[in-house]
């Protein structure tokens, strides 16, 4: 008897969607089912405030997207999606110097950092002349063979640093700061190896793409994806939670873009006690606290030049990021917390009313934290810049419990699909040659608890693909 479907994939974000689109290319019957009504898990876009102001959820800056080997590859364009960028791809402010700006050339870059200009060209160029040889490897599962293994053994060398030895490299405050901010983005304490791996590849991706941000907002990420998808015959469903294995139509593969937690449940008695532990130890580390802004004016920067990127890091020196990091990370909540912040109205005026903006800032706060961070997260941005409360004209919030009621892959509030330990960098979410694969057969995953893990790139999405093409399919 022949199966209704080819394969089924619960969840629309980036992965499943990656997932999906790759088994139709391959010319499978693929079919999508997501809970939520909308499609597009991290990647969607939604009037929070006020009637007109388009503020993205979740994810708004996506340096990935444009890395991405599999993205990259797919004629997104043509179902409407137009990448915008800044000037500088990122800025870090200062109390009393002046501010660090990432920007698209490392020459630039390394001049304005002054004394620490040798240092930052000694790190970044050789990372960036060789990034085409080495991101394909990089966004792929550990036991993989690379092809060019002298180019990913150098990004390696970088890569198994923690975020204080990289910055360790730097003689300045602005320097070491400008690391700090990049490698806060790990959501691990600083001084952990392996944060060079992420730290660098945004670094990377600021040189070569920026930190570009999705024109309209990041649902047109989305939407491309799923006009692309349904121009190749897929199918997708909205509205219908899977809670269980059983509930899922007939399918000869099943492609699950959620994470272990959702796993276990999902999978019920049909996961041995042995393996249900294994995913049951899964971390998921810090938790989010996030506002969405309306906003009547551009933010008020005490420099000016901070409006020359859409992404700026707010939390000063390397010392303060980093102990406002470790707190959150054994599970107090900072009085100055690390605070993310992107004003996307500057490049991407379709956003706002005329003459408008929207601002999107988030900061960590310790897992299932039930406190209000918005005015924690409102000093930071007044501290760089004086005046900006008077902007505000509407503001919506987004605590740690009402991410994981938005996306249940947010467990306990945090949305990076598991935390970037040692053990779960390298067994992600555990050491075997086919980390896609599940002790259930022809059931895969594929969320961001898989390799390469968090961004908007849909590696996960693609090599569990190729992965259930392989085993369930027969197709190399």
């Amino acid at each position: 008897m022949t199966s209704r479907h080819d394969a089924v994939v619960v969840g629309s974000g980036p992965n499943g969607l990656a997932a999906a689109i790759e088994l139709t290319r391959r010319g499978l019957r693929v079919h999508v089912i997501e809970g939520d009504d909308q499609v597009g898990g991290g990647m969607r876009t939604a009037e929070l405030t006020e009637p007109g102001f388009l503020h993205d959820v979740c994810s708004t800056a996506h340096p990935f997207a444009e890395l991405s080997p599999f993205l990259q590859r797919l004629p997104l364009a043509e179902y409407g999606l137009e990448m915008v960028s800044s000037p500088a791809a990122v800025a870090h402010p200062f109390d009393d110097a002046a501010p660090a700006l990432l920007e698209h050339s490392v020459e630039q870059t390394a001049t304005s950092l002054g004394a620490d200009a040798e240092p930052y060209r000694r790190l970044m160029n050789p990372l960036v002349d060789n990034a085409r040889l080495y991101i394909p490897a990089a966004l792929a599962p550990l036991p993989r063979l690379p092809r060019h293994p002298v180019a990913l053994a150098r990004f390696g060398l970088v890569a198994l640093r923690s975020g204080k030895a990289l910055a360790g490299r730097f003689r300045t405050e602005r320097g070491k700061g400008l690391i700090a901010g990049i490698a806060a983005h790990t959501v691990v304490p600083l001084n952990r190896p392996f944060v060079g791996g992420v730290t660098a590849t945004l670094a990377v991706a600021g040189h070569l793409v920026g930190w570009p941000i999705a024109a309209g907002g990041s649902m047109s990420l989305t939407n491309a994806l799923v006009g692309y998808l349904t121009s190749l015959g897929g199918s997708i469903e909205t509205g219908r939670w899977i809670r269980s294995l059983d509930e899922l139509p007939d399918a000869d593969a099943v492609l699950l873009d959620v994470t272990p937690n959702q796993f276990v449940e999902m999978a019920g008695a049909g996961l041995g006690a042995k393996s249900r532990r294994r995913y049951e130890t899964w971390e998921y580390g810090p938790a989010t606290f996030k506002v969405d802004i309306a906003a009547s004016d551009p933010i008020p920067w005490r420099d000016g030049e901070l409006r020359r990127a859409t992404t700026v890091h707010l939390g000063g020196t390397y010392r303060e990021i980093a102990a406002a990091e470790w707190q959150t990370w054994k599970g107090t909540m900072p009085d100055a917390p690390f605070v993310l912040l992107t004003q996307p109205t500057l490049v991407d005026p379709t956003r706002a009313p005329e003459g408008k903006h929207t601002v999107w800032a988030y900061c960590h706060v310790p897992s299932g934290w039930d406190g209000d961070a918005s005015e924690a997260i409102l000093h930071q941005i007044q501290r760089f810049a004086p005046g900006f409360r008077d902007t505000i004209l509407a503001m919506h919030t987004t605590s740690p419990a009402e991410f994981e009621r938005y996306n249940p892959n947010n467990v306990s509030g945090a949305i990076g699909g598991g935390a970037l330990t040692v053990g779960q960098t390298v067994r992600r979410p555990r050491f075997t040659p086919h980390p896609y694969a599940t002790d259930i057969p022809n059931v895969y995953l594929c969320s961001a608890a898989t390799p390469p893990g968090a961004g908007t790139h849909g590696m996960c999405g693609y090599h569990a693909a190729q992965t259930a093409l392989k085993l369930t399919f027969g197709k190399s």
